[in-house]
């Protein structure tokens, strides 16, 4: 899985691995994600939280277990009560909450996510969402995202991703002033045509949100924004990322394998959780709407329209592995080292590579998460884990 907590580190000391102290992550008989995939070594963590490679060491109740790179959310719109786009006082508790709860799901990192408010709610909430190390208080968080950027919506300081429909007037304009910001630009809740999705990525765009879903279904004479996994108009070497809802409720496992298929590299898969996360039936909010859940599907109430998911990350990555039947490396990296890619962070998160973040997660063999660690420190562990 992976992890991502960025610029709030300090700058990174010497990789001299003789001038720190190194020490194992108990972690025996696992086999570690990695270039070459899931291979049986270890996981050394160092004074300065990076990791090393060495021989395992044994790890509880694990026997041949993988570790990954944990995992992190792109796009979280609350969970466990908490609505990220409601304008309160204190935002940031609600935040610490989510970040604390997505532990045991194997996440160390997260993009709070804002759906299309009014102007004063971004004004209020966006303030209080700092970037921030993740730690045993809970998941870090990246940066926030939210959709349809308008001049009234403030300062864009903690913002790290943008949805928009590239249709809109003026949207090129948009992506180009995002991108030189250094924000990810991300196309959905789109009509587009594929020319203008196609002209929105050579402008700057490099993310396309939950495929298929709140976009133009595919058609053989224009495929729409879906038609990007196959184009041959994008810039040269640019790959083009889309985010995948794998929670058997928003994708069919039909078109989650024509997607992988088509685009492995590009997959991300995504909860696009909202606040009924870890919550049972019943009405709850989500920004300015309220939303129905019954069993594993939310709908916008009194409607039959999906309204985000209450499947967690580790849950999309065992049915994603399921209905696509790719590798155990594959689906990993498709909540790990994929995310981090998009963001920019492949050099320190989404993999255990010699100097890469110490954040990770150690599996059962059916990828039920059985501890999580951020920077080399035990911060969850499953109760039939334990010692």
């Amino acid at each position: 899985m992976w992890s991502v907590v960025t610029w709030a580190r300090s700058p990174r000391d010497s990789l001299a691995v003789e001038s720190h102290v190194v020490r194992p992550v108990p972690a025996s008989d696992c086999q570690c994600t990695g270039n070459c995939g899931l291979s049986p070594k270890a996981c050394w963590v160092r004074h300065s939280s990076e990791c090393v490679a060495a021989n395992l060491q044994r790890w509880p109740r694990c026997a041949s277990s993988p570790t990954a790179a944990s995992c992190a959310a792109a796009r979280c719109s609350g969970g466990f009560g908490v609505d990220f786009s409601r304008a309160t006082e204190d935002v940031g508790s609600g935040i610490a909450l989510v970040a604390q709860r997505i532990l045991s799901h194997g996440v160390t990192s997260f993009c709070p996510t804002l759906v299309t408010s009014p102007p004063e709610v971004y004004h209020k909430v966006l303030p209080q969402i700092p970037v921030k190390s993740g730690g045993p208080h809970g998941a870090g968080v990246l940066a926030n995202a939210f959709h349809d950027v308008l001049a009234t919506y403030g300062s864009l300081d903690n913002v790290r991703i943008v949805t928009l429909a590239p249709e809109l007037d003026r949207s090129l304009e948009v992506i180009q002033a995002l991108a030189a910001q250094g924000i990810c630009v991300s196309l959905g809740h789109s009509v587009a045509d594929l020319a203008a999705a196609e002209e929105a990525v050579q402008n700057g765009a490099t993310f396309i949100t939950h495929l298929f879903n709140a976009m133009l279904p595919f058609h053989h004479r224009d495929p729409g924004i879906v038609g990007l996994l196959t184009s041959d108009q994008l810039p040269p070497g640019h790959c083009i990322f889309y985010g995948m809802i794998a929670d058997g409720i928003h994708t069919n496992p039909a078109a989650l394998r024509i997607a992988h298929r088509a685009h492995p590299q590009g997959l991300v898969l995504v909860t696009d959780a909202v606040p009924a996360l870890g919550l049972g039936n019943g009405r709850h909010t989500l920004g300015q709407q309220e939303v129905e859940v019954d069993g594993l599907i939310a709908h916008i109430a009194g409607t039959k329209t999906l309204c985000g998911s209450i499947a967690p990350m580790d849950v999309c990555i065992r049915h994603f592995l399921q209905a696509t039947g790719c590798s155990v490396e594959s689906a990993l990296e498709a909540a790990s080292l994929h995310p981090a890619q998009l963001l920019g962070l492949e050099k320190t998160k989404g993999n255990l590579d010699f100097g890469a973040d110490a954040d990770f997660v150690v599996l059962d063999d059916s990828l039920h998460v059985q501890a999580t660690y951020i920077s080399g420190e035990l911060v969850w562990q499953a109760e039939e884990a334990g010692p």
